[in-house]
């Protein structure tokens, strides 16, 4: 069944053992330009403002609030999760039954909590609710292959490596860089989902 209403349609917040995740608000913008504008975090994001303005101005933009979840530890944000519904490729005779079925994940995570983790913990909970709450039937997620750690955390969260791609992306250094791309269907995730994970 498509689920056109996204992330609206869900209960909020959702929690893990250690984590609360939430649809952002115009008021998380600072707390965010906090760790995305740190060099060893732009370098890898599809967008760099450079000034907390030109944050903000992109930030609080509507559709971009839409796809925009907050992570937060302990009452503090320590990264933001993207998640873009989209319709998959059909037929033109059932393109319908195709809307929305889909999403692009994406992930930013405070470089000053890393190492324990909530990365992987909040990108389960992220799948859980995208199969499991939105009923969606594939979800994907691309990053620069020298993004290690990136693509780290999409196998970890057992996301399949559908394709490299050689100097197709170019970067704001003005390099041509490789990328990779992952996947995960619904009945992947509840082949592969421990039960702990699953209620979580």
């Amino acid at each position: 069944m498509s689920m056109n209403t996204g992330l609206a349609a869900l209960t909020w917040p959702a929690h893990t053992d250690r984590l609360t995740l939430r649809p952002a608000t115009a008021d998380d913008a600072d707390a965010t330009w906090q760790f995305r504008r740190r060099e060893d975090v732009s370098r890898w994001i599809t967008r760099a403002p450079a000034t907390p303005d030109e944050h903000r101005s992109w930030f609080q933009n509507p559709d971009s609030l839409a796809r925009t979840l907050v992570l937060e530890h302990g009452g503090t944000i320590i990264g933001d999760l993207m998640v873009k519904i989209e319709d998959a490729w059909a037929q033109a005779e059932i393109a319908e039954l195709a809307r929305g079925m889909q999403a692009e994940l994406g992930w930013v995570l405070d470089p000053g909590h890393a190492g324990h983790g909530y990365a992987t913990e909040a990108v389960r909970e992220l799948l859980r609710l995208c199969f499991e709450e939105l009923g969606l039937h594939r979800v994907t997620a691309t990053c620069f292959a020298a993004n290690e750690p990136s693509w780290r955390l999409m196998e970890r969260v057992g996301m399949r490596r559908e394709f490299y791609t050689v100097r197709d992306s170019l970067h704001r250094s003005g390099e041509w860089l490789d990328c990779v791309g992952y996947a995960l269907l619904s009945d992947e995730w509840s082949g592969t989902a421990s039960p702990a994970a699953r209620s979580s």
